[in-house]
């Protein structure tokens, strides 16, 4: 294993331009080929929305010409980054009514995805909405036929499915370097309380939704989605069962969502990808392990290193058992090079994609279909949590 492994160290360094075409030109967006821009309206100008806007003012070939919210900062920060003559609105509705806007991007609560992207659909709009792409499963179901008959573009807000890192380790599995591939560790860890700080006590529901059960699908929905997404999109597959548990065990300030969560999916296969979120540590915060049987590869923010499993074996005294074996693991993993110089960061390049989709009438990587199933997962994970018993996928959502 460790001269299969390691012999192509070199490559690792030097083979980040050997991603096959086909993966680049199905995933990845082409800049600077309209001349007319694509015109852009945010519903929801909080901090990811107010987020994308900045990263907007500096992609060519798309211009922000409306914002949308009801907080008056918010709104008023959006229209700060928004294009010369663009228009304000509280009502999301009246901004589908401006026939200026020919997309939307949603970045609100969770419990309005479903309304505001089924009603920018019937107002014509292409759709942007953040992830989770909807607060249950029978929303996902229904969103997902009403964009097959719309003929419109909707892209899910999985940032990481335009992320060229991710594209490299899906390549890597397929040419068998980590061997039989069994299972995912995946976590998405912090330390602090989660909370936004709020000017007025009324207030508190609007500014920490995510906190409350009414509006949020908590960490399983908000954090936990992106990395579901990801091991969907490594193993081509939606999850077959999950099982979990959560609670409120270190945040007793009166949020009705979970402070730490524990969940195992099962693929077909066998495969078992088990995903955790806790706000009490923040110790390797965001992080992916897939472990073959000849290695492994962790995944890291914006890094991955590949560790061989051809240890050093030696007989030894382990446990008080004398004559066990005692492997030595190698150390250091071997960083996995990755990218295309001056590429965008991921949400950046997932905007670039949504206008490429809508110009050239290509289906988005992130779209309604690969959106509806980490959406069921998601909403699968919190039942399992919620109710301490397995749930299973049902064949209705294949429909």
């Amino acid at each position: 294993m460790q001269d299969h492994l390691f012999s192509r160290r070199k490559f690792l360094y030097t083979g980040a331009t050997a991603l096959s075409g086909a993966m680049l030109a199905s995933a990845l967006p082409v800049w600077g080929q309209s001349t007319s821009p694509l015109k852009i309206g945010m519903i929801g100008t909080g901090n990811r929305g107010g987020g994308m806007a900045k990263l907007l003012q500096k992609i060519p070939g798309i211009e922000l010409v409306a914002c949308c919210d009801v907080i008056p900062a918010h709104l008023q920060r959006g229209m700060s980054l928004a294009a010369k003559g663009a228009k304000a609105y509280t009502d999301y509705r009246q901004l589908l009514d401006d026939k200026k806007v020919e997309a939307v991007i949603i970045a609100t609560p969770l419990y309005l995805h479903y309304p505001m992207a089924k009603d920018a659909l019937n107002a014509g709009k292409h759709v942007y909405v953040e992830k989770t792409m909807t607060y249950d499963i029978p929303q996902a179901l229904q969103l997902a036929a009403q964009v097959k008959k719309s003929g419109l573009v909707l892209q899910v807000g999985h940032q990481y499915r335009y992320y060229d890192l991710y594209h490299r380790v899906k390549e890597v599995i397929a040419q068998n370097w980590l061997g039989k591939v069994t299972h995912f560790e995946c976590q998405y860890h912090r330390n602090s309380d989660w909370r936004n700080p709020v000017p007025d006590p009324s207030m508190e529901r609007l500014v920490n939704w995510r906190m409350y059960r009414e509006y949020s699908g908590g960490l399983v929905a908000e954090l936990c989605g992106h990395q579901i997404d990801m091991v969907n999109y490594l193993l081509d597959a939606h999850p077959l069962r999950v099982v979990g548990m959560g609670g409120i065990d270190f945040w007793k300030d009166g949020r009705e969502t979970w402070d730490n969560v524990r969940t195992v999916f099962e693929y077909p296969g066998g495969v078992k990808s088990s995903v955790t979120s806790i706000l009490s540590n923040a110790y390797k915060g965001y992080n992916i392990r897939v472990l073959g049987d000849r290695g492994t590869l962790e995944i890291q923010r914006d890094k991955a290193f590949v560790y061989s499993e051809e240890g050093k074996k030696e007989l030894a005294t382990v446990d008080g058992v004398t004559g066990a074996t005692k492997t030595d693991q190698t150390g250091e993993g071997v960083p996995l090079k990755f990218g295309i110089p001056g590429q965008p960061e991921p949400t950046t390049s997932a905007l670039l994609a949504f206008a490429d989709s809508i110009r050239k009438k290509i289906p988005p990587a992130s779209s309604a279909e690969t959106g509806k199933i980490a959406a069921i997962a998601v909403h699968m994970a919190n039942k399992a949590i919620e109710t301490g018993v397995s749930q299973s996928w049902l064949s209705s959502y294949d429909v």
